[in-house]
């Protein structure tokens, strides 16, 4: 029998003049979408007026579960409010399926418009 342990959720990030980039490893779920989602909620409210695009490297994603679609849905949503486009780099065969299966990958990868309101349609949940 293999003993599987949890694998441990980290954040790294790297900052670059326009860019910032942020790699998540480990599990990305109910008991750490927040600390994702705070991470990068902070870069953006100190540096949203010099950034043009947030990379979320998933290279070393092990697992996604709703909460992180949902917190990706999220950081979609601020960086969309300040025109920064949010892209989703070296997706994992169990990100992509989901990205998928929840017909969510184009709207999370749509860029965003530095400068013009967010579209609003129906309650304005998530702009499209």
């Amino acid at each position: 029998m293999t003993d599987l342990q949890p694998t441990e959720f980290s954040v790294t990030v790297f900052d670059e003049p326009t860019t910032l980039t942020v790699r998540v490893g480990g599990e990305l779920d109910y008991d750490t979408s927040d600390d994702l989602i705070d991470i990068v909620l902070e870069h953006l409210a100190v540096d949203s007026a010099r950034l043009h695009d947030v990379r979320v490297d998933f290279r070393d994603l092990t697992w996604i579960d709703s909460t992180g679609l949902a917190a990706l849905l999220m950081i979609h949503r601020r960086t969309t409010e300040i025109g920064v486009t949010l892209h989703l780099d070296n997706r994992p065969d169990v990100l992509e399926r989901m990205l998928r299966q929840t017909n969510v990958l184009d709207h999370l990868t749509a860029p965003g418009s530095r400068g013009e309101p967010p579209a609003c349609h129906g309650d304005c949940a998530f702009p499209s």
